[in-house]
């Protein structure tokens, strides 16, 4: 299947209630949700991997979140939705390579009443062995009035295909985007569709990502792991080219809403073996999004 067939195929699925287009585009499967574990895989090949041929980070953090949010979603009642308060991922070294899958494992729940949070970790393996650990709190709560809760999808799934005349304002939005990204080529497509391109700065490096459908949740927000995915593809570009990602621990202080967010990096340490970038995003009104710590090494 082809990037823009994937795109139109992902737009039409998001017309089904239940799953985000981001989330159908990379091809995201619930293949468990357990009280005890949950399994999410995430599909390989060119419409989610970088130029060096991995994952791209967003996806990686994308797919955590969702298994993180899985484990803890089946120990709540059904229609609860739930937000991200903290998130973090800690890379093993090993390459980022598809097909990916997630064993989230339950952790139980800080606290009690409205303002318990739930606690999970997931190990995110390739094909290769384990890629990255990650842990996160969630914050359980009611959905906004209107946005009713669904299972969530076991691919491959089928459906019918639209007519691109039969396409809304933000659909065909999203399908220009698309078309932009492909104008450059198959090659590093993912990047440039959400957004990912981050430019050196005299402290750092600072990204612009516009908001939109191709990026967000069923609400309208951006889906809390390319937030994170986000702020970890700028801290990398704030540092030197032969230094990798290691770890990143985000914290979630609003929701991602707006034309368009803003992701700045500055390095604050960089050692000889080890360096520290810290990165905010933020969107309208410089109103704070997401802060994260990130912490880099040496090839």
């Amino acid at each position: 299947m082809g990037i823009r067939e994937r795109v139109l195929r992902a737009i039409a699925l998001n017309r089904e209630p239940g799953f985000h287009f981001v989330g159908n585009f990379a091809e995201v499967s619930f293949e468990r949700t357990a009280s005890e574990e949950s399994r999410v895989t995430l599909a390989a090949g060119p419409h989610a991997v970088d130029p060096d041929g991995q994952v791209n980070l967003g996806l990686v953090a994308m797919l955590a979140d969702m298994a993180l949010a899985a484990s803890i979603r089946a120990n709540v009642h059904p229609g609860t939705r739930l937000a991200t308060v903290s998130m973090s991922l800690q890379f093993t070294g090993a390459r980022l390579e598809g097909p990916l899958e997630a064993i989230g494992e339950f952790q139980g729940f800080l606290g009690t009443g409205d303002t318990r949070q739930g606690l999970s970790r997931a190990r995110l393996q390739g094909p290769g062995g384990v890629v990255a650990i990650a842990q996160g709190a969630f914050v359980p709560f009611a959905p906004p009035p209107g946005v009713a809760q669904f299972p969530l999808p076991r691919n491959p799934r089928s459906v019918p295909a639209l007519a691109e005349s039969d396409h809304t304002a933000e659909e065909r939005r999203v399908i220009h985007l698309a078309d932009d990204a492909l104008a450059e080529g198959d090659v590093g497509f993912v990047g440039r569709f959400l957004g990912y391109e981050p430019r050196r700065t005299k402290t750092g490096a600072s990204t612009t990502m516009r908001n939109g459908a191709h990026v967000g949740n069923r609400v309208g927000h951006v889906q809390g792991g390319l937030l994170m995915g986000l702020a970890a593809t700028t801290a990398i570009a704030a540092m030197p080219a032969r230094w990798g990602l290691s770890a990143i621990h985000a914290v979630f202080v609003s929701p991602g809403q707006g034309k368009a967010l803003r992701a700045r990096a500055t390095v604050v340490h960089h050692g000889s073996m080890t360096g520290v970038a810290r990165t905010t995003i933020s969107g309208p009104d410089s109103r704070r999004v997401l802060d994260a710590t990130t912490t880099h090494w040496r090839r």
